[in-house]
């Protein structure tokens, strides 16, 4: 090959790349038409009385219940943060139509501590950032236990993608989630997920899943900006 040739290939390879690297990055969310999802207090949140209790700041919760939107969001970016504790398993749930029975209607977005060995020997599509039981994060992007993390989430119709802590972390085309046992790649979906991903309506309540696993976990900062699709 030609020192001309070598030339073209190698711009051409690092345009590809920063292509990619545009692609992956975590969008800006600096500008208007942001919302808090809540109120300071979480007045306006449907949630079991004596379980969730803010402090300083941040939200928390004693058990596994939820707490949850009183109104139903389609089309938005959700931008929030949250700190694990040693083994937190929680998560970030849309498009849920059935607060008493989301499991196998809605979409979750795990969030776990990925360095307790308890999770990190799970299946790849269990790990933090994941869609959960569908999608893997692209790596483990999680922080330490003790440390704030920053997830976005995109929420398009059926297109969902996650950034976690500035980086793509999963994205999913539910039309192509036709069954309930196999993801496209082969893997198993989790017996309790029983309603297929392309099936799920893609607007309901956005909930936040509580002391799950017996370990706890922290959100603070969650705000909403609609999307208006063309």
């Amino acid at each position: 090959m030609g020192a001309t040739m070598k030339h073209v290939f190698f711009a051409t390879v690092l345009c590809l790349v920063a292509a990619s690297l545009a692609l992956a990055a975590m969008p800006d969310t600096s500008g208007p038409g942001w919302n808090a999802l809540f109120k300071p207090d979480y007045s306006d949140a449907s949630k079991p009385p004596g379980i969730w209790s803010v402090a300083d700041g941040s939200l928390t919760a004693n058990a596994d219940q939820c707490l949850w939107t009183q109104t139903e969001y389609a089309n938005f970016m959700l931008e929030l943060e949250f700190k694990n504790a040693a083994a937190t398993n929680s998560g970030v749930i849309l498009y849920a139509t059935d607060p008493k029975n989301w499991v196998p209607t809605a979409v979750e977005i795990q969030i776990c501590d990925d360095y307790a060995d308890r999770w990190s020997k799970s299946p790849p599509n269990w790990h933090c950032g994941a869609i959960f039981g569908h999608v893997p994060p692209s790596s483990r992007l999680v922080k330490p236990p003790g440390e704030w993390n920053r997830m976005l989430i995109e929420a398009r119709g059926q297109q969902i993608t996650v950034w976690l802590n500035g980086s793509l972390a999963s994205e999913i085309d539910m039309t192509r989630w036709t069954s309930a046992k196999k993801n496209p790649d082969g893997t198993d979906i989790p017996a309790w997920l029983t309603t297929p991903l392309a099936q799920v309506k893609p607007k309901g309540l956005i909930g936040f899943q509580g002391k799950h696993g017996g370990a706890t976990i922290w959100f603070r900062n969650i705000r909403i900006q609609s999307l208006n699709l063309k």
